[in-house]
This record gives structure tokens, C-alpha cells and sequence, in this order.
């Protein structure tokens, strides 16, 4: 896609694709320390699946040129969103998300109209990441916080990347202090049971809006968490693409585009 329009909206910066049509406009939100320049090899997929599709790819606050906030509370951050979807003039969106984006799209369509939901990797139960987020705090608010993100890094297998891909990983990310505590700080802050009730209700709105969801991960959901998600949400979609490591959108971009251009068709 070649003719990005740059915007400033609700406070956000953002790029701009294509023109409106009867194809539900796609939102796509980033991860954690990543930017919307995440989105450019799915981006050049789309073009080719999908041509002239209207898409919104946004920097979160804090990220990219968005201007920092005082609260990265996810319900915080929802409401910007809303604010810069509103402004760009979208309605009834796809949100897609990858990693924390997963969850700020998630939240998105359990508050505010969406027509689907297109979550790339994210697990919506936190408390495994709590509780390791937990232990290593001290060093998180210390000058040795790199060390944090770094083991993660190390965790989200991004061996499996293209070489290409496998750069923009490392080095289109800014790993600041303030942004890492700011974005867990309701993980750490929050009890792990009010959490799973928040995204239960969102779940539950979702479902009785009929908003289409589908969990894109790159195995097989552990069977508790699978339980849980189908009780909440039994017409969710969860499709498994095998050797994507956290990043299926980078890894197997066209397939990502794929599963985008149909999303959201029907109701």
C-alpha cells in the first residue's frame, strides 16, 4: 500500500489506507514498544488480497509519534482509540491487534461498536505474566530494567522471523522505563481476578453483539485457557499457525492478509 495518508487523530498519530467501501474499514493497533511501521509487511500483503482497502494503522499512546500519557490503563487507552476511530470517521471497525494490541482490541469491541475482532497472539488471562512481572519489579524500576524486556524478547521466538522482519523486531522498538511500567503497571497493581472479570464482561458484550472474534496463536491454546475462553465466547474463532513464534503477522504475513480481507464480511 503505497498511499498512506498521515493524521493526527484523536490525539494519536496514525497512517491511513485506501478509501471507505462496503469492506469494514481495518484498525490495527501495534504491540508493546512497537510502532505502526509493525504492520508494513502485512500491509504489503493486503494491498495485493485486498486492494484499496480502508485501513487505520495507529501508534499507541507513548509509542512511535504519539505523544505520552499520565495512564496506559487499558481502559484509558481504549477510550483514545475510540476517539481517534470516531475522528477518522470509521464505523463499526475491525480491531486488529498483536501481543498488547490483542487486548486493547479486545477491550475495544467490549465497550464501543466493531464488527470483529482479529487478536494476533495474545492471551487475555495475565496471571502467569503477573506473576513473573511480580517477581522481577525491583529490577524493572531500576536502571537494569533493559534486562526485563530483553528476557522476553528472548522468550517470543523471534528466531522464526525473515531475516528482514527479524530487524524491524530488534530495532523499530523503544523499550523506554516509563513505557514498560506504564503499560503493566494495572498487571502489577491490579488483582488477577478483577482482570479476568473485566475481559469476561468484554467477552460477554462481544458475544451478545455478535462481533466476530478470532484468536490468531502459534499453538495450541493450553486446554484450561481454552475452556475458559469458549464458556465466555463459544463462536470464537482460534486459528493455529505453527512455527510463527509471537509474531504471525511478520512471520506469515500473507496468510495474516488473508484471514483480514475476509474478516468481518458477514455479520
Amino acid at each position: 500500500m503505497h498511499d498512506a495518508v498521515r493524521q493526527h487523530l484523536g490525539g494519536l498519530v496514525a497512517e491511513s489506507y485506501g478509501t471507505a467501501d462496503d469492506r469494514p474499514p481495518l484498525v490495527l493497533l501495534h504491540g508493546l514498544t512497537y510502532d505502526r511501521r509493525q504492520w508494513e509487511p502485512l500491509l504489503r500483503e493486503l494491498a495485493i488480497i485486498d486492494p484499496g482497502r480502508q485501513v487505520l494503522a495507529l501508534d499507541l499512546p507513548g509509542h512511535g509519534e504519539s505523544a505520552r500519557r499520565d495512564s496506559y490503563y487499558v481502559h484509558d487507552v481504549v477510550r483514545l482509540l475510540h476517539e481517534a476511530v470516531v475522528e477518522a470517521g470509521l464505523d463499526t471497525p475491525v480491531m486488529v491487534g498483536h501481543s498488547l494490541g490483542g487486548m486493547l482490541a479486545t477491550a475495544y469491541a467490549g465497550i464501543h461498536p466493531a464488527r470483529a475482532v482479529v487478536n494476533l497472539d495474545q492471551p487475555l488471562l495475565v496471571g502467569d505474566f503477573a506473576q513473573v512481572l511480580r517477581q522481577v519489579e525491583p529490577v524493572l524500576r531500576s536502571s537494569e530494567h533493559g534486562q526485563v524486556w530483553a528476557s522476553m524478547l528472548a522468550r517470543m521466538e523471534i528466531h522464526q522471523l525473515p531475516p528482514a522482519a527479524r530487524e524491524l523486531v530488534r530495532t523499530a522498538t523503544t523499550p523506554r522505563q516509563d513505557l514498560l511500567l506504564g503499560y503493566w503497571d494495572e498487571v502489577l497493581r491490579v488483582p488477577l481476578e478483577e482482570l479476568g472479570e473485566q475481559r469476561s464482561r468484554e467477552l460477554t458484550k462481544i458475544r451478545s453483539e455478535r462481533i466476530s472474534y478470532r484468536y490468531v496463536t502459534q499453538r495450541e491454546p493450553d486446554p484450561a485457557y481454552r475452556r475458559w475462553l469458549e464458556s465466555v465466547l463459544p463462536e470464537i474463532t482460534i486459528t493455529v499457525l505453527p512455527g510463527t513464534g509471537h509474531f504471525p503477522h511478520l512471520v506469515q504475513p500473507a496468510e495474516v492478509a488473508g484471514i483480514l480481507a475476509t474478516e468481518g464480511r458477514e455479520r
